[in-house]
């Protein structure tokens, strides 16, 4: 099982090629040189682009690698996820789009500051780089340590080869290059599945045959509505359940807003989000049937080879060379389909890392910073956090099982973001000590039960092993416990141990639920924020639209009396403001942040160069 010529070339190309956009946009149009050109692409981007882009950000090489791997052990119940992508994208497309975009931000943190106030914003914005240091370095490594097992890749070749291509195009083309990259890679991972799935369901007999085997196998799950929040999958965990998880990754996630923003219009924004939705499903059907197709040929062609391997994630790189061994050149595209998840997730992250550093912790203290030069240092934000992604590869080198952990951080960690934007843009009584208090209670939350229960599974996975009669030499037994953990069935558990069963799909739910409800309770404890307080633009009214069949001056006090815009005060407002007397649809009136020394009564909201410019206009209704 190794590389030939064409397999490299092919792979080789694939680097090259992404190199060269990041180049291409470097020297071209206005070379980069702003940080509108730099981090938003001169918010000059049509649907399309930002929809495949969306798409290839978060469709890692672990998800490439995970998706067959788990249909092929537990059968197609994870295919049910693909309910959650309707509500998941339609939520995201009509309230946290048009709320972030109107508001001409660059990080999506910023909205904390002017709903709240810089402390929140800040700890948003912490809390996000931990997030994605740690996974972009997990997202880095592992691709690599499964090519090295099954092929002989040089590991740290490997390793270093990605980090630097993407490092290069990521700092020379901006955010631009990186979804132009994008959209090139997701043709190279749909390409890539797609040659597996053909030659493998050729080599089993047909699709009819692949389904057959399955069918009798009983991988082809019935649908569980069992409502057990402890049952690791059911149709409620996956379609409810996932709803929250993406959010938390297509409403709120930097990586994601940050393409939005690049849009030209709010139209094209969101009908990103509306062509993603098909994308999403074809992405899942791809990774389920190559599952289905891996476990029919080998439920025909036993391999003693498949059952010795270090982890599952291994299974999907020694099918594909299982069967593509004899055909020149697919190993090298499945590689590159490979390799284009990890980039183009990497990637993401180095320009979302360099752009919420430079607008949330560097240029508030620094408001004098020019153009230029803020441009430079985001460039070396980007350099620097590709570095350092490098540097977490070989740190998640020595972290054995703790990669399993890892990868579970990246979602425990989105639910509380998730839970604070809620508070902020559905809760107008929310203050900032409630939003505050309620973010920290929901990581607590969140990293309790995350790493609570990887503990638990760990002492269970251990204990197996020391029962079982041949024991692991001991410079393996982290692997061993690794693939006890991944391999064995859940064991029925009471108490606490129960708890920390909870189906990680309720993760992203029950984190940002936590955040919600701690920061509502303290909010009414320390004083709720009264609505003439509150910027009605970084509010998204829910009850008059549900209820939106009462008489006016019912639905009016639905509004918690916080201004509203044009449009809707036209339907609850016998008078409304004439056109000279608002700016951008908004009522004159007091859309001030809390905890602002210097607030004061504004009726419109511009950007500058990055930065906060009011028009002050005090007017009443």
């Amino acid at each position: 099982m190794r590389f030939g010529t064409v397999d490299y070339v092919i792979f080789v190309l694939l680097l090259v090629l992404s190199s060269g956009i990041g180049l291409y946009y470097a020297l071209s149009g206005g070379k980069q040189r702003t940080m509108q050109e730099f981090l938003l692409a001169d918010r000059s981007m049509s649907f399309l682009p930002v929809a495949l882009s969306l798409l290839a950000t978060f469709q890692s090489a672990v998800a490439i690698l995970g998706v067959p791997s788990e249909i092929y052990r537990f059968g197609t119940e994870y295919w049910f996820l693909g309910c959650s992508y309707i509500l998941g994208l339609l939520i995201p497309a009509h309230i946290f789009i048009p709320v972030l975009y109107r508001l001409r931000l660059t990080s999506t943190y910023e909205y904390l500051e002017l709903r709240f106030n810089k402390m929140v914003r800040i700890c948003g914005t912490v809390t996000f780089i931990f997030q994605m240091v740690i996974y972009m370095g997990v997202v880095l490594y592992a691709p690599a340590l499964a090519l090295n097992a099954v092929t002989g890749f040089d590991l740290w070749g490997a390793v270093a080869t990605m980090g630097l291509v993407c490092t290069l195009y990521t700092t020379l083309g901006g955010l631009k290059a990186v979804i132009w990259t994008d959209v090139f890679q997701t043709f190279i991972m749909f390409a890539g599945q797609l040659a597996v799935i053909i030659v493998g369901t050729i080599k089993v007999g047909g699709m009819g045959e692949v389904w057959r085997i399955a069918t009798e196998s009983g991988r082809i799950a019935d649908i569980n509505l069992n409502p057990d929040p402890f049952e690791r999958h059911s149709f409620w965990s996956l379609a409810i359940g996932g709803v929250f998880m993406m959010l938390s990754l297509y409403g709120v996630n930097q990586a994601q807003v940050q393409r939005y923003l690049s849009s030209k219009t709010e139209k094209e924004a969101i009908l990103s989000c509306y062509a993603v939705f098909p994308c999403q499903q074809l992405v899942l059907c791809l990774g389920c049937l190559m599952g289905l197709v891996m476990f029919a040929f080998y439920k025909q062609n036993e391999s003693a080879e498949l059952t010795s391997l270090r982890s599952p994630d291994q299974m999907v790189l020694y099918f594909v060379m299982d069967i593509l061994k004899d055909l020149p050149g697919l190993p090298g595209l499945f590689v590159a389909c490979l390799f284009s998840g990890a980039l183009s997730t990497i990637s993401s992250a180095f320009n979302s890392l360099a752009t919420v550093t430079m607008q949330d912790l560097i240029k508030p203290y620094f408001p004098d910073l020019s153009e230029s030069r803020a441009t430079i240092i985001s460039k070396i934000l980007a350099l620097g956090y590709g570095l350092l992604c490098i540097a977490m590869a070989y740190i998640s080198s020595f972290m054995g099982s703790v990669l399993q952990a890892a990868l579970s951080i990246f979602g425990i960690v989105g639910g509380p973001l998730l839970g604070v934007f809620c508070l902020g843009m559905f809760f107008p009584c929310a203050n900032s000590t409630g939003a505050l208090t309620g973010l920290l209670a929901g990581l607590a939350m969140a990293f309790w039960v995350g790493i609570g229960s990887f503990v638990m599974n760990m002492k269970s996975a251990t204990v197996q092993l020391l029962n079982s009669t041949v024991s692991p030499e001991a410079g393996n037994f982290t692997t061993a416990v690794m693939t006890t953990l991944l391999s064995t069935a859940p064991v029925r558990k009471s108490g606490l141990a129960k708890f920390y069963s909870l189906s990680y799909m309720w993760y992203s739910a029950h984190n940002s639920t936590t955040v919600v409800v701690v920061g509502l309770i303290v909010s009414f404890l320390t004083g709720s924020m009264k609505g003439k307080d509150v910027n009605p633009r970084t509010i998204y009214h829910v009850l008059p639209k549900l209820l939106f069949f009462l008489p006016d001056k019912y639905k009016e006090n639905l509004y918690f009396g916080v201004r509203h815009t044009k449009e809707e005060s036209e339907q609850t407002l016998e008078q409304t403001p004439s056109p000279e007397k608002t700016t951008n649809g908004l009522i004159n009136g007091d859309i001030r942040g809390e905890d602002s020394a210097d607030s004061e009564k504004y009726d419109g909201y511009s950007r500058a160069d990055g930065g906060h410019t009011f028009v002050v206009h005090e007017t009443s209704l």
